[in-house]
């Protein structure tokens, strides 16, 4: 729930922006485009008789209901955000919503043949387990240790004394991230025909993530957000390197100048051709954890890859699949998979320039060759998980109903506590628009990708709120592989600057079910969240956002404001209803573990996990999962 007030942006500065597009241009064109397009919009107007720049905001949605600073509205009100050149690439929408969906969920594209996309994003579309999920940060873990179990008592993972009080004294620090775990450190030999299991070289013991030299699986340094209304944000992940436009090769968009895709040509054979789709930070962002070596992927291993092994194997071929599940039950087959194949699927989803050739292709980085389809296949994944997640907008909370006009939708505790989000709380002024997040695609075409507060410039939709130290993380203020900012307003060269540090702001429907919380997981329920804005967060960095203040909220304002983000959970999320249903899932929640403490091995000396289902539900949805606050493993014994 962080904050900021509405900006003025001196006119001098404004004119640097202008006098910057060029720069930007031969970095982001993309985003040059938008810088010029919302300059364009701006309007002149003066302030205590000095000239300003006030940058194009939108007002109320003209439906009666105030947008108290923030432009709130029913999320149906926002049109789903698409490439201008969709129909270029995509020829039948139902048949890529499918390809899209059974490659999320399928097991098999992990070299593991047990790690999906979905294994982090299986629980409202974030990550609900609790065993093996830190990461330290920096350095061999201090306080905890790998595989280790979280439980309420390790949370927040920067305690006070007293939590309304930053100056109290500190009980308890740590730079530890509740991440995600994904596979055990390895390196990619070859795809094994036939087989969901990679070809793999495990490494020796990880100097981290290992327990008496045997490695247990590395977990992610960020915590893993939803996927749910993901649509809606201009740039992903949390410090944005997922760019808005999509190369069809990885998450860097036209920051990549080397990054080709195949298209036949007029005779009938292919030529390299550079894409671009705006509107696509999910397909950049779909690319990106299939090939990491501690999310998906042994080192080395890239989509051609990925496809030159599930183009070889039934769709979700392990798992159970619904027959009433709302995009795939028509393919279920009476036991696990799918009754077609990911060739036929790409072949009626994607438009025939892009997969109908027999050349023979050579990956100029790996040297190894590849089909057409295969060495498509990012271009297949990327653009066919988006068009699926596009699908995932979850819009129908009892909030959304009271924007609507019912209202009855809210109790009398919950509209006190949208008062205290849109008034005393200044909620609103990040978590802004419909999309209740500045971090969007309508706020950025709106206000231009470079905002600024108290004359500090950073990218739209990402603050420094104090959760950690800026060291800790620099975020947006990182680089991307080819040696630019991650940040646009860094690639502009717009100073004075507040960049570093700083994290996209999160949507926050089905808040209630994605605890912890913050990039770092560092909160584990709402009433802490709300603590920590109370007090002004708890660092003061010097990037900090200079409207994190001091709210001092009452123990009724709290729990009033708790309420009020309860109100924002789809029920359709809870109980994985259309469109949020879904097929069978096997979770890796940590390593089984002896007596002793010491990790549990198979006849290889390879960690034996601990293994979680996720039962599938069809369109009417099944019983809600535990939340992470009250997760606890049931399956095989793993101490």
């Amino acid at each position: 729930m962080q904050s900021r007030e509405d900006t003025e942006i001196p006119l001098a500065n404004a004119e640097r922006r202008w006098s910057l597009l060029p720069r930007l241009r031969s970095l982001c064109a993309v985003c040059a485009g938008v810088v010029a397009m919302t300059l364009t919009a701006g309007v002149m107007s003066t302030s205590a008789g000095i000239p300003v720049f006030r940058a194009a905001r939108a007002s109320g949605g003209g439906d009666g209901i105030p947008d108290g600073g923030g432009g709130l509205a029913p999320l149906s009100t926002v049109p789903v955000p698409e490439p201008a050149n969709f129909a270029d690439f995509i020829r039948d929408r139902g048949a890529a919503i499918a390809l899209g969906k059974a490659l999320f969920w399928d097991m098999q594209a992990g070299s593991d043949g047990k790690t999906a996309c979905a294994t982090c994003h299986f629980a409202a579309g974030a990550d609900l387990r609790s065993r093996n999920q830190l990461n330290p940060r920096v350095g061999p873990f201090v306080v905890n240790r790998p595989n280790f179990q979280l439980s309420a008592a390790d949370f927040p993972t920067h305690r006070l004394a007293d939590p309304n009080d930053p100056a109290s004294a500190v009980l308890f620090d740590t730079d530890n991230v509740s991440g995600s775990q994904g596979v055990l450190p390895s390196n990619f030999v070859s795809i094994v025909p036939g087989s969901a299991v990679d070809n793999v070289i495990f490494d020796g013991p990880d100097p981290i993530f290992s327990i008496n030299g045997v490695n247990v699986r590395r977990s992610t340094g960020r915590n893993t957000p939803s996927n749910i209304n993901a649509v809606f944000n201009f740039r992903n992940f949390w410090d944005g390197r997922a760019q808005n436009d999509f190369n069809g090769v990885n998450p860097f968009g036209s920051r990549d100048p080397n990054a080709r895709v195949a298209k036949v040509n007029a005779a009938g054979g292919t030529d390299l051709v550079t894409v671009s789709l705006n509107n696509s930070s999910l397909a950049s962002q779909a690319v990106g954890p299939p090939g990491n070596d501690v999310e998906m992927s042994a080192a080395g291993r890239t989509l051609k890859d990925i496809g030159v092994k599930l183009l070889a194997l039934q769709p979700l071929g392990q798992q159970q699949v619904s027959a009433t599940d709302s995009v795939l039950g028509r393919f279920a087959a009476s036991g696990t998979g799918l009754q077609t194949s990911y060739a036929d699927l790409i072949r009626q989803a994607f438009q025939p320039v892009w997969w109908n050739s027999t050349d023979i292709l050579t990956d100029p980085v790996t040297r190894r060759s590849y089909t057409m389809m295969e060495f498509n296949f990012s271009l297949f994944w990327g653009l066919a998980i988006q068009t699926w997640e596009a699908t995932l907008i979850a819009g129908q909370t009892r909030f959304d109903r009271f924007l609507r006009g019912d209202n009855a939708a809210l109790s009398d505790l919950e509209k006190s506590g949208f008062s205290v989000f849109g008034g005393k709380g200044r909620c609103d002024k990040c978590h802004g628009g419909a999309e209740m997040t500045n971090a969007s695609v309508a706020n950025v075409n709106q206000r231009g990708p470079v905002d600024s507060d108290d004359g500090r410039f950073f990218d739209t939709g990402f603050t420094n709120n104090g959760v950690r130290p800026t060291a800790s993380d620099p975020g947006n203020g990182g680089n991307d592989p080819f040696g630019n900012p991650l940040s646009i307003t860094r690639l502009t060269g717009a100073t004075p600057e507040a960049v570093q540090g700083t994290f996209k702001v999160p949507g926050l429907r089905n808040i209630e079910l994605t605890a912890p919380y913050f990039h770092n997981g560092g909160e584990l329920t709402l009433r802490q969240v709300v603590d920590f804005y109370s007090r002004g967060g708890d660092f003061a960095n010097a990037e900090l956002s200079p409207q994190i203040r001091n709210l001092g909220f009452s123990d009724s304002d709290k729990d009033a404001l708790v309420a009020f983000l309860k109100s924002l959970t789809d029920e359709r999320v809870r109980s994985a209803a259309a469109p949020f249903d879904h097929p069978q899932l096997f979770v890796p929640v940590g390593e089984q573990t002896n007596p002793d403490g010491s990790v549990k091995t198979d006849a290889n000396g390879v960690a034996v996990d601990c293994i979680l289902e996720v039962r599938a539900t069809g369109a009417a949805g099944g019983a809600p999962l535990p939340t992470f606050e009250s997760f606890q493993f049931t399956g095989p014994p793993c101490r």
